[in-house]
């Protein structure tokens, strides 16, 4: 294979706070135009980008995998500085290599961790202000995994689906979902292969009405069933969520959950 025909494989991480999303998209900024722009201001060459997720707008990654193609002679360690030298303060590369003959973030992809952080607290968070919901009232999180267990496997996620979202089908399985406590911070982590927009917001924003006791476990189950997303409960803010990893090894997507 030629140069100019081998991809280079990066890791991104970012703030989603002042995005649109992942996504290019008509009269608004994304976390991809910004990075493919960093990539021609470094290298005089107009490229298009292949990420792994599609992140949704005000949404954060902590490893985001991405590929772009070299037409280039740098070598990976190169495009690392010389990209993190044109983004932006928000947007950094942390790895790159390259990218394994036929390798597609996106279809190669067996997993994906999603984590949902809010701040349990009276007051409200200063530092992570823009990365996590502040909710002052008292969680039942035994409750709320009880619901998680309802809602793991494969179902039809109707219910917890966005009104724009474009999946042709709303068949998905949740590998392992949870929330756990840690000093002031309610973690609740879900694992799958893919999800529906807005889904993951959707099913936290419905576990946080039963971790105060408006519903109970077992009405998530009528809800999951209902397939309709007027039954289930508000859509969790953008700003608390973020794309932990994506995994490309069974063995260790297996591990992590």
């Amino acid at each position: 294979m030629s140069d100019s025909q081998k991809l280079v494989r990066i890791v991104l991480r970012y703030e989603g706070t002042e995005y649109c999303g992942w996504q290019v998209q008509p009269g608004a900024v994304s976390v991809q135009e910004v990075l493919e722009k960093a990539f021609e201001s470094m290298t005089g060459i107009k490229a298009r980008c292949l990420a792994a997720s599609r992140t949704d707008a005000g949404v954060h990654a902590w490893h985001q995998e991405v590929c772009l193609p070299n037409q280039t002679r740098h070598e990976p360690d190169a495009l690392l500085r010389g990209l993190n030298f044109h983004l932006p303060d928000d947007v950094v590369v942390i790895s790159a290599r390259w990218a394994e003959d036929g390798f597609n973030p996106r279809r190669d992809a067996v997993g994906k961790h999603y984590r949902y952080t809010i701040h349990n607290a009276q007051y409200p968070p200063v530092f992570s202000r823009n990365t996590c919901w502040h909710l002052r009232y008292h969680l039942d999180l035994s409750a709320m995994n009880r619901a998680c267990r309802i809602l793991t496997g494969e179902h039809d996620f109707s219910s917890f689906r966005g009104a724009k979202c474009e999946a042709a089908s709303p068949i998905r399985t949740i590998d392992h979902m949870s929330c756990t406590r840690s000093g002031d911070k309610v973690l609740f982590d879900v694992f799958g292969k893919s999800f529906l927009k807005q889904m993951v917001r959707n099913i936290l924003g419905t576990l946080v009405d039963v971790g105060r006791r408006r519903w109970s476990p077992e009405d998530v189950s009528a809800i999951l069933e209902g397939k309709d997303r007027r039954l289930a409960g508000q859509t969790a803010p953008a700003k608390g969520l973020c794309l932990m990893k994506i995994f490309y090894d069974v063995e260790s997507y297996n591990a992590s959950m």
